[in-house]
């Protein structure tokens, strides 16, 4: 264990040098040289590889992801208008119409936006940052004084043991039987030993809801999924579910994803919240950055549709109907039902926009030529409040 990570550091120390200069490559010169990326980017990858420690239980993600992160960014750099004959030509099209109308005395609502123009500098940025990580993830792993040898070898010695007891697990009867009571205990069934040989109709919705959160772990997930986990149940019921979850989470140290359109669910429970629509994510951030800071108009829509005690207007119900995904629409899926949508909605689907570090969303409003659009006066109240609720709850 202590040799293996040995090498890694030393190959570490190496490399942390020649990902400081790409760092500085594409942070400080405006023309970048495919050639010259191609040929440094490729031998670094397989360094990055050749550095990690593979003995090591706890991976770290950014050294693993490093090599296709990178990829695919310098993929789309490349592939942006200034770099790409095809997209300039629709670049250019969207151009001749645009001076068409304003030749004709019209003055058209939308810009010039072509694809993955806007991505440039975006995605020099994600570069920059991808590179930014692996070496803050170095330094750490440099400086660190804490690695306990002894500590990595039972951990190691623990993982193998799980992964082969998976291959080949076996149990009788009365294990099984153990194993099931023992599960019914941890998700909070009173009397598991009675309720072990009663039939699904006896439970409630609520116990029937921890059985099958049992049954979830009765196979010792690293990810909890949990779709919609509170529907159908009252708010006593989706309270204590939501308890145990968290519980469940802590005691057994696994991360949990939620699938819910029950924003309360997502306020209380979530630490990053991912907005889909039509299939897509249309906006990611911290659970701070969507209720506090949202930028994407079905995000406004959704919480507009929230109930609030305070609000005392109608439910803002989302007008429309989903589109067909057999038959997805050009550009925006959300534009037909967004009463903010630009004319270039309808022609382009608009890339992620970075609107802090851990917050993006895709919509066009956050191009710099975009008309500014606040959100609806029900959400800009709301966040107001909010906000003084937390401050007058800090001083408590």
């Amino acid at each position: 264990m202590q040799y293996s990570r040995d090498v890694s550091i030393k190959r570490k120390k190496n490399i942390v040098v020649q990902l400081e200069q790409l760092k500085s490559y594409f942070a400080d010169n405006e023309e970048i040289s495919k050639k010259e990326i191609n040929r440094v980017l490729k031998p670094l990858i397989k360094e990055v590889n050749k550095a990690i420690d593979y003995l090591r239980v706890k991976k770290h993600s950014v050294e693993y992801s490093f090599g296709i992160s990178i990829e695919h960014e310098i993929k789309r750099y490349f592939e942006g208008v200034k770099n790409n004959p095809k997209n300039q030509r629709k670049y250019d099209r969207s151009q001749r119409k645009w001076d068409k109308l304003v030749e004709q005395g019209k003055n058209p609502t939308w810009r010039v936006i072509p694809p993955y123009l806007v991505d440039l500098n975006l995605t020099r940025g994600n570069i920059v940052k991808i590179i930014s990580d692996l070496i803050d993830r170095y330094y750490e792993d440099i400086n660190s004084t804490d690695y306990d040898a002894h500590q990595e070898m039972i951990n190691l010695v623990n993982f193998f043991k799980e992964q082969a007891s998976r291959l080949v697990y076996r149990v009788t009867r009365g294990i099984a039987k153990a194993r099931a009571l023992a599960l019914l205990k941890e998700v909070g069934i009173p009397e598991p030993e009675i309720r072990y040989r009663q039939y699904p109709f006896e439970f409630s919705g609520g116990m029937r809801q921890r059985i099958v959160i049992a049954i979830a772990l009765s196979a010792n997930p690293d990810i909890l999924i949990c779709d919609e986990p509170t529907t159908a149940l009252d708010v006593t019921i989706q309270s204590q579910i939501l308890e145990l979850i968290n519980k469940i989470k802590k005691e057994r140290n696994i991360s949990v994803i939620f699938i819910t359109h029950d924003l309360g669910v997502v306020a209380n429970m979530a630490d990053q919240v991912a907005v889909m629509y039509a299939g897509k994510i249309v906006e990611y951030g911290t659970s701070e950055d969507i209720f506090y800071d949202p930028r994407h108009p079905y995000t406004w829509a959704l919480l507009s549709s929230m109930p609030d005690l305070e609000t005392k207007e109608k439910l803002d119900a989302i007008s429309g109907t989903p589109p067909n995904l057999i038959y997805p629409p050009v550009g925006d899926a959300f534009a037909e039902r967004n009463k903010y949508a630009l004319e270039i909605d309808f022609e382009q689907e608009p890339p992620f926009f970075q609107v802090s570090d851990t917050h993006y969303a895709a919509t066009w409003l956050l191009h710099p030529h975009a008309p500014k659009v606040k959100p609806p006066t029900v959400i800009r109240e709301r966040i107001k409040r909010m906000k003084k609720e937390a401050q007058n709850y800090g001083k408590q």
